[in-house]
């Protein structure tokens, strides 16, 4: 593992996508959501940690180099990948706070939020592909993340071990595998040259 290197970025806020808070969130009032949104861009803060590693695909596992996965799932996304960009995100504490606040306040509003915070959370996946196709010229798998299919959620830790979270972004595993901040992503991306 002491040849794989920790980076962490800030990116800007992603575009919104109105279409896909509808979607989390079940509603169609653009005016409640603008309004949130409003509130909740004071909230949010948009940091990603990565590495890059060397992986070794076999039928029903991978070898990422600082973990062994035991996955067909994982190991058919990857195929034909020789490295991969192993990544955590989020949009930060604030988001939790203030949707914690109108769960006691307003539980129509966190609900909202809650939408908000799982569309702002992809958009900055989203966001963070681009900047590593961009930056390393490369055509990226599908992301992969812990709890899909069969990678088990206990996964998790590898990640959060490599990627040291806690200290690089501020995002923490619980003893039952959730993160805080709520709205933060990890996942694996096979690198296509």
């Amino acid at each position: 593992m002491s040849n794989i290197t920790v980076e962490k970025v800030s990116l800007p806020a992603p575009p919104v996508n109105i279409r896909e808070i509808f979607r989390y969130g079940g509603g169609n009032d653009e005016s409640a959501i603008f309004d949130c949104l409003a509130e909740a861009e004071r909230a949010l803060s948009y940091n990603v940690c990565f590495a890059l590693a060397d992986i070794t695909v076999n039928d029903g596992e991978v070898d990422l180099g600082f973990a062994i996965a035991e996955s067909r799932d994982l190991s058919k996304n990857l195929a034909g990948c020789d490295k991969a960009v192993i990544f955590a995100a989020t949009v930060g504490i604030g988001m939790d706070r203030l949707i914690g606040k109108y769960n006691r306040l307003s539980p129509s509003r966190a609900v909202m939020l809650q939408a908000i915070g799982s569309e702002r959370v992809e958009s900055l996946c989203d966001t963070f592909e681009d900047y590593i196709k961009e930056r390393m010229g490369v055509t990226l798998r599908p992301r992969y993340s812990p709890g899909y299919g069969d990678l088990p959620l206990a996964f998790q830790r590898e990640v959060f071990a490599l990627l040291e979270c806690p200290k690089t972004i501020g995002v923490s595993l619980g003893e039952s595998l959730l993160m805080t901040p709520e709205k933060s992503v990890t996942a694996i991306m096979g690198i296509k040259d």
